[in-house]
């Protein structure tokens, strides 16, 4: 009984080693040890291919120039911060034109379903317009409403209702498919 154990004990051992990447912290790679732990999606030969410290890449998109805009209650135009926001993410669409971007509508969790999903396309359209407005052709744009149905924060309180009121770009390479 103990052999087993034991046995089992060293395939464990052996399993874990073999799923670990000894150069994950950039050991002997002098260029790589800067993207040790940001999530990089990959490094070749020292050079940055993707992830949040590529500019080019969706996830520099996301975590940098910043994916959503937010909305006051029962609201689809857009404040000072949202615009900034799309100025930076049409800006990045510019430099960027081989990518895509639908944008998606959300309303919070207080009113009917049809409401919510009227009113997360009048966001989705106004952050399209105004993206459009910014020089982003309009056939790299698609929009898309989701009302309620996708909250990113479940709770009942004046916090949680604000970040589900928004406008999020979720951008794609290539063209746009109906």
């Amino acid at each position: 009984m103990r052999i087993i154990g034991k046995l089992g004990l060293v395939l464990c051992v052996a399993a874990v080693a073999a799923c670990s990447n000894p150069n994950r912290f950039g050991a002997g790679d002098p260029g790589a040890g800067t993207g040790a732990g940001t999530g990089m999606a990959g490094v070749n030969d020292g050079a940055i291919t993707q992830g949040a410290l590529d500019p080019s890449s969706p996830a520099y998109f996301n975590e940098t120039i910043g994916d959503r805009v937010l909305f006051a209650v029962d609201q689809s135009t857009l404040g000072d911060a949202a615009r900034q926001t799309l100025i930076a993410q049409a800006n990045w669409l510019t430099q960027n034109p081989s990518y895509t971007a639908i944008i998606e509508g959300h309303a919070d969790e207080q009113g009917t379903r049809e409401y919510n999903l009227a009113l997360g396309a009048r966001r989705a359209a106004s952050a399209r317009d105004f993206l459009v407005s910014q020089g982003v052709a309009s056939s790299r744009l698609r929009t898309v409403t989701y009302g309620k149905e996708r909250p990113i924060e479940v709770c009942s309180t004046e916090a949680c209702y604000a970040q589900n009121r928004r406008a999020v770009t979720v951008i794609a390479a290539g063209g746009l498919t109906s």
